[in-house]
């Protein structure tokens, strides 16, 4: 099976500066992929020469395995067959919210205009606002808006900007849900860029990390979490502390809270020091363990506790514990490492 999108060895420079470096990665048909990373990663700039607003320095972009973009040549990005939605939904204030969304649809005839814009009505749960302006809406109201005016024009692939990013928490999470639904749906392959890992993880099939204009680890959700490909990577998904360890013997692992074998990767050798990332939820609360840790901090989730405890050595942990254990700040209660997934590094 062929990628829909083969976004390949590409570079982009303002200048001096490289914003891009040697970036590749491909999202199959039907697939939702993200690009994650704090500000200033490269992330928008991908986003943008997929779309055709950058041209490319190196490397090639292809889509249905029609060449878009190389060093010598760029498609338009109106005959790309690509649509977007802005970090501001960039909706014609002066428009309704069904001529914002039959916009780009001028070359259909009018009967299957109206067609096409009611259809994306439905979809976006809208039809009752057809007639309201932009300025009447709520923010998710407009992001639907802006989600139908893009999907109306039936594209191959959907890129969005932070699309959530103006909204309040629980809108956010909410709505992050709702348009993988909408896309699930229709069947539309989308790049989503954002710098929330919780977005990222509701709306995405792949998420790739990128850090100062790289792709560090393009992945589903479950792997980037469990099968981290650098500490970068491991740090920057989830919470977690890495702890020192050592190589004891063929595959085995002493740690602080003890020796743990079968687990450690292959490619350490005895005597190796490593440090380990341990998760909240590889860190279990029991009380019949003799390992013991202090309360250092927590916090109330309501079904559970975040706790942060600190070890005999002062080396600290984190753990996620059900809400019926309440355990007072400076108080030792047992634990027991789960280590399903072990993640260890070698020390620099």
């Amino acid at each position: 099976m062929h990628p829909l999108l083969e976004f390949t060895a590409v570079s982009h420079a303002y200048g001096e500066r490289t914003v891009i470096d040697q970036m590749s990665f491909s999202l199959q048909n039907g697939e939702i992929g993200c690009l994650l990373g704090g500000s200033g990663c490269g992330k928008t700039t991908v986003l943008r020469c997929i779309a055709g607003f950058e041209t490319l320095g190196q490397g090639e972009l292809s889509l249905g395995g029609r060449v878009l973009a190389n060093a010598s040549m760029a498609v338009p990005a109106h005959l790309r067959e690509i649509g977007m939605v802005f970090q501001d939904y960039a909706l014609f204030p002066h428009l309704t919210v069904e001529r914002n969304i039959a916009f780009g649809l001028s070359a259909l005839a009018r009967s299957e205009r109206k067609a096409r814009v009611g259809a994306m009505l439905v979809l976006v749960g809208l039809t009752s606002y057809a007639k309201s302006y932009p300025h009447e809406l709520s923010g998710g109201q407009q992001q639907r808006v802006a989600l139908a005016r893009a999907l109306a024009t039936k594209p191959r692939l959907l890129l969005l900007d932070e699309p959530f990013s103006n909204l309040d928490v629980d809108l956010r999470e909410r709505l992050s849900r709702e348009v993988r639904d909408i896309l699930k749906h229709e069947g539309v392959s989308a790049i989503l860029v954002t710098h929330d890992q919780h977005e990222a993880f509701a709306v995405a099939d792949k998420v790739g990390v990128m850090h100062g204009g790289r792709l560090l680890q393009w992945a589903t959700p479950y792997q980037l979490y469990h099968e981290p490909v650098s500490r970068y990577v491991a740090d920057f998904i989830g919470q977690g502390v890495l702890v020192a360890g050592k190589v004891s013997g063929p595959r085995c692992l002493e740690l602080e809270v003890g020796e743990f074998c079968g687990l450690l990767p292959l490619g350490f050798e005895t005597g190796d020091r490593v440090d380990v990332l341990l998760r909240p939820d590889d860190v279990v609360h029991d009380d019949a363990s003799p390992q013991t840790a202090v309360v250092v901090s927590k916090v109330f989730r309501g079904a559970d506790f975040h706790y942060t405890l600190a070890l005999p050595s002062g080396q600290r942990v984190l753990a996620q514990v059900s809400s019926h254990h309440n355990h007072a700040i400076g108080e030792p209660i047992g634990i027991r490492l789960e280590l399903d997934h072990l993640i260890a590094f070698k020390q620099e």
